[in-house]
């Protein structure tokens, strides 16, 4: 397919997403199907285009004073990918797939306008409603925060040392050419690209079958590791999921101790059982979301709470949910998180920690959940995740969002990851 041809299709992912309020991924997999004399190179351009116009779609549609498709898409390949506009009208003029190009009018316009004169939210392109949240978090520097949330994300692995070494992995991974990352410990990174430029499937090496990494974003491996667990330990992770942070605490605790993994929503938890098998764990012991668990209350060393959020952290791989997020969608997640929160900390044995973890950079679902929380249930208190963050992470140059070394926020901005919130308290009695 010619260029002409993959902005076309990008606008028409970009209508379908916009028109049935669906995931990209979903969008773009159905194209696929439909459309199979496509190849890899022109699915991955394609999906770069959707994807680029979701993550700026405020600050293209302010500088093309429109937000269709078509202006997303045109935009995306005239600032972000940065074609010249004779060259791209040259490369459609004789492209029959190729669509309308916007009016002279509106191509004149968009190289004028300037976007340091845009409203602030439409800088930072988070939606309007958030700026107050975000200035409230980030203070001074909450435009720059939104502004890397609307970047591409790189492509982060987590080498499993019950398997392999960050060596092994990086040599058996050497056409992709990972370097390591600047903060998680068994971490390597495969950068982002530009353009139509696509990043390696590695779920298709042999290493990975072997299950020697798994995809890990760099700030999920991070607030794994501050769970701090150790061998020999009873652990609960509450809200596992996929069992991504199960499967990095089964690894640093060596295959020693109990993880007991449980989600109340079984389709998220169904993958886990293939992926403990790849990794080698053998200390995991996956609970089904009707088994009854309330035989391990009051009796774990560790209960990790990756709570359901907004995902206002992983903007920048699920750009769509920027803007399909609404206050009531904030609402309700708050207070399931204030359920999930209270029924999590039954499981703490005396003087065991409670670790709460979300994706999300909002203060509603982070820092007033905590400081809430320890208000009304007196059993609990806040230690500091700032002390166990230099016990682990010192020698690294990025550091995360604290105001009081309480709780750690990690954003693309400070420490070049997702959106992270951690919180450890510890029970007293």
């Amino acid at each position: 397919m010619r260029l002409g041809g993959r902005i076309a299709a990008a606008i028409e992912v970009l209508e379908d997403v916009g028109a049935r309020k669906r995931p990209v991924a979903d969008a773009l997999k159905d194209w696929g199907l439909s459309h199979r004399f496509a190849g890899s190179g022109d699915r991955a351009a394609i999906g770069n285009i959707v994807y680029d116009g979701l993550r700026k779609k405020q600050s293209l549609g302010w500088l093309m004073e429109d937000d269709s498709a078509s202006a997303l898409a045109f935009g995306v390949v005239l600032r972000q990918w940065k074609i010249e506009r004779d060259v791209l009208v040259k490369q459609l003029a004789d492209d029959k797939f190729a669509p309308q190009l916007p009016t002279q009018e509106k191509l004149d316009g968009f190289f004028k306008r300037k976007l340091s004169k845009a409203p602030k939210h439409i800088k930072a392109d988070i939606p309007e409603w958030l700026q107050f949240a975000f200035e409230e978090n980030f203070e001074d520097d909450w435009i720059e925060e939104g502004r890397a949330l609307a970047e591409r994300p790189p492509l982060d692995l987590r080498v499993n040392t019950l398997k392999a070494d960050v060596a092994k992995v990086a040599k058996a991974l050497s056409r992709a050419r990972p370097e390591r990352t600047r903060i998680a410990r068994h971490g390597l990174r495969i950068a982002a690209g530009t353009g139509p430029a696509r990043l390696p499937n590695v779920t298709a090496e042999v290493a990975f079958a072997r299950g020697w990494f798994e995809v890990q974003d760099e700030g999920s491996q991070v607030v794994s590791d501050m769970v701090f667990a150790q061998p020999g330990e009873q652990i609960l992770d509450y809200c596992a999921g996929g069992g991504g942070k199960t499967l990095a605490l089964s690894a640093a605790m060596d295959n020693k101790g109990q993880i007991h993994a449980w989600d109340a929503d079984r389709t998220r938890l169904a993958p886990i059982i293939e992926r403990l098998k790849r990794a080698g764990t053998r200390n995991v012991q996956v609970h089904e979301a009707d088994e009854d668990i309330s035989a391990l209350a009051g009796r774990m060393d560790r209960v990790l709470v990756d709570a359901p959020c907004t995902g206002t952290g992983t903007w920048r791989r699920h750009p769509e949910t920027k803007w399909k997020l609404t206050a009531k969608n904030l609402e309700d997640r708050v207070e399931q998180q204030e359920e999930v929160l209270s029924a999590a900390a039954e499981f703490v044995r005396p003087g065991g920690f409670l670790i709460y973890v979300t994706c999300s950079v909002l203060p509603q679902e982070n820092e007033g959940q905590v400081y809430d929380f320890c208000e009304n249930d007196g059993r609990f208190e806040l230690i500091s995740a700032g002390e166990v963050w230099e016990d682990l992470f010192a020698s690294s140059d990025l550091k995360p969002w604290s105001a009081d070394l309480k709780t750690i926020t990690l954003t693309p901005a400070a420490t070049g990851t997702d959106g992270f919130f951690l919180a450890v308290m510890q029970r007293r009695d």
